[in-house]
């Protein structure tokens, strides 16, 4: 009985520090017993019988079952308690004996003993979680096969599930605080996870169907306890999801990249490695475990949720067709600039990020990682397609509005590229092109309507009021100013032509009136020649400005002074060349052989003006009907002073009334008229000047002397206040 009590090695094993909760058993048992000679012993001295296994080498711990049946827990209470009974009676049966047997009681019963024997003697009989990993391992690696296979539920394992169990309520309870327990020891997170995919093999390996009814309890535990493991690893899934964000300050990124990284961290540029790799450790265990749907779910709404933040913090509001259709013009101006930002930005730098991250995530089944991150970019790609569609749709369009429409264009179709190269290797996402493509195409037709109602702007202009003194018509600048901005967008408009060309092309039924079949039709050159080179959208160009000048011309009929009808005609010509001049895109649509003709044209102006106004003047001079036989008829001179001071008063008085606004062609004009005139004149009045009797006669005839003349000339094309019917 004695040999049957030494204590075995692996009895007591230490539980070293973090490898779970022992299971300490413990059984202490009190009597009074009275001496060999009849004298009791002291009140209260306990007598703890200890309950120990025997060793059996055969069993998978090297253990038997005890005689005493260990008991733990408080199913087994009673149990306890009945076999505490039945060893008081064999004490009591036994007496000194039964203490002498006990050891390290002897000397202390009889004789008294001395304070210190009187101490209960307890053992603590412990099972590590260390040990259980070895027990389970060997387990795992037995041979399993048809010959020899699992029939029964190891004794180890209800203690390794106890183990476990109490391993993840104290996570989950420290867990509380976040950050407390998990991810502060990387080692012993690995050892928690390395438990769990034990236990995922165990569950695996004991096919119910294989065993006895008396492994029903032991396989409901290990699918109870697997169920505490995974519901623990979602919650702790789920806020390290939380904790993924980018890195976004110069510090942030400077700091990970000082850090060595491995090749796999490199590839996660952008989000804290750390939390990657926990996520990706925690990923591989769910999935393994067979929690795959679970696993899932939690990583996409998880990132569902950090974009929409992501586009929240951007500006992107949600909106709905009939809310963007509803808000003022203002108001959606600033909307398409943020939403033209946050799309590129999503496309260009918060996609291919995220690719990473799911693919580093779920590195072990690359399907998996696609699927999320097609569904990922869809859900976020649609909701920012649906904002450029409502914006295509918006009814109350103008010429005007066309650029915040050519922004929503751009950004669809800068990013084209950075999409496709996204999903370069994705069937899945010929939908998300296809969205795209649509939104793109619809944004594309509302610019072509748009490029039709300033046609149709043109034309209709058909206004009766006249510019005081030839001004620029606000028509003319309204619509170069229009242009030239146009032109800043030339790469897009092009594009934007050129396929609508292609779909009327391949269209047999065209669209009367649409601005793109006008377009398909390129104008005639000065040779009366298509110009085969010509593209779509300079055509366009070409048939506004052309439409322009046809209705300046009619225009400049509402003169009735024919010399002002020039100088309206100058004015609004020289602007229309000084605009092709200054922007490289209408220069380049139009062409140096556009150009050298209206220079032409505004020449011709010019000449008309010179001709109309100081024709007359010039007449003056003429020696006909001035001299008969060589005598001067100085009544005929008279009317000729008085003539000419008279046209020129008028000329001066009306002229100083015009606008010529460009200063060049305001300077050219001077220099011509006074290069005409005045010669002209000073050579007329010193042929005919002294005709007159000097002092009052000559005063009275001789009105300006050549200098005035010039000074007068300078003063005219200034503009005034004063309004001319004309």
């Amino acid at each position: 009985m004695m040999e049957n009590k030494v204590d075995s090695p692996r009895t007591t094993l230490a539980t070293p520090k973090g490898s779970g909760t022992p299971l300490i058993r413990q059984i202490r048992r009190s009597t009074e017993i009275g001496s060999p000679h009849g004298t009791p012993r002291r009140s209260g001295s306990p007598l703890i019988k200890e309950i120990r296994r025997n060793v059996d080498v055969g069993s998978p711990l090297g253990l038997e079952s005890s005689k005493a049946e260990v008991v733990q827990g408080d199913e087994q209470s009673e149990v306890v308690e009945d076999k505490v009974e039945d060893e008081k009676q064999d004490v009591a049966e036994d007496g000194d004996k039964e203490g002498d047997e006990d050891g390290g009681l002897e000397g202390g019963i009889e004789g008294g003993g001395s304070p210190e024997d009187d101490d209960p003697i307890i053992e603590v009989i412990t099972y590590s979680l260390e040990q259980a990993f070895e027990d389970i391992d060997n387990f795992l690696s037995a041979e399993h096969g048809q010959d020899s296979p699992v029939t029964a539920v190891p004794d180890f394992v209800e203690k390794y599930l106890d183990l476990l169990e109490d391993t993840i309520r104290k996570y989950a309870l420290e867990s509380v605080d976040r950050k407390a327990k998990w991810g502060k020891n990387s080692e012993e997170d690995k050892s928690f996870l390395d438990s769990i995919h034990r236990l995922a093999c165990l569950a695996e390996l004991l096919d119910p169907s294989k065993l006895g009814d008396e492994s029903a309890l032991p396989i409901n535990r290990i699918e109870s306890v697997r169920q505490l493991a995974m519901s623990f690893l979602e919650d702790e899934f789920r806020f390290w999801l939380n904790e993924c964000k980018h890195l976004e300050t110069d510090e942030e990124q400077s700091q990970l990249e000082s850090e060595d990284q491995t090749d796999e961290e490199e590839s996660n540029k952008g989000f804290p490695p750390n939390t990657v790799l926990t996520l990706k450790n925690i990923a591989k265990e769910m999935i393994f475990g067979g929690f795959k749907t679970e696993c899932c779910q939690v990583y996409a709404i998880g990132r569902k949720n950090y974009f929409d933040e992501l586009l929240a913090e951007l500006g992107v509001e949600v909106l709905s067709i009939d809310e963007v259709q509803k808000m003022q013009w203002e108001a959606v101006e600033r909307e398409i600039v943020k939403w033209s930002s946050a799309y590129r930005e999503c496309a260009k730098v918060h996609f291919s990020l995220e690719l990473n991250l799911v693919e580093s995530v779920f590195s072990e089944d690359k399907s998996v990682a696609h699927r999320l991150f097609d569904d990922l970019s869809h859900c976020v790609i649609i909701h920012l397609v649906n904002f450029a569609e409502a914006i295509s749709m918006i009814s109350k369009r103008s010429a005007d509005k066309v650029f915040k429409f050519l922004d929503v264009y751009e950004a669809l179709r800068e990013t084209e590229p950075a999409i496709d190269e996204l999903f370069a290797n994705f069937e899945e996402t010929r939908d998300i092109k296809r969205e795209i493509m649509i939104a793109r195409s619809r944004i594309g037709e509302a610019v072509l309507c748009m490029f039709g109602d300033l046609e149709n702007s043109i034309k209709s202009d058909t206004s009766k009021n006249i510019m005081p003194g030839g001004a620029v018509h606000p028509l003319n600048r309204y619509t170069m100013n229009y242009l030239e901005l146009a032109c800043e967008y030339k790469d897009t408009l092009e594009h934007i032509f050129k396929e609508h060309l292609k779909i009327e092309r391949a269209d047999s039924n065209h669209r009367p009136g649409h601005p793109g079949e006008e377009a398909s039709h390129p104008p005639q050159n000065n040779n009366g020649h298509g110009q085969q080179d010509q593209s779509p959208f300079s055509a366009q160009l070409m048939r506004v400005m052309e439409l322009l000048e046809s209705n300046l011309k009619s225009k400049s009929k509402l003169y009735r002074d024919i010399p002002l009808c020039s100088i309206f005609m100058m004015n609004n010509g020289r602007y229309i060349l000084q605009k092709v001049k200054g922007s490289k895109g209408i220069n380049e649509s139009v062409g140096d052989v556009w150009t050298r003709k209206k220079s032409a044209d505004l020449r011709q102006y010019h000449q008309n003006y010179k001709r109309e106004t100081w024709g007359k003047v010039l007449g003056c001079f003429k020696d006909e009907g001035l001299t008969v036989n060589g005598k001067v008829m100085k009544p005929e001179l008279k009317e000729r002073f008085k003539s000419f001071n008279a046209l020129f008063d008028e000329i001066h008085r009306t002229q100083s009334q015009w606008v010529v606004s460009d200063e060049q062609m305001q300077s050219e004009l001077r220099v011509s008229i006074s290069a005409v005139v005045i010669p002209a004149y000073r050579s007329f009045l010193g042929r005919f000047s002294q005709v007159f009797t000097a002092g009052r006669q000559t005063e009275k005839y001789v009105k300006y002397q050549p200098e005035d003349l010039e000074n007068y000339i300078d003063e005219l094309f200034d503009g005034g206040t004063g309004k001319k019917k004309s």
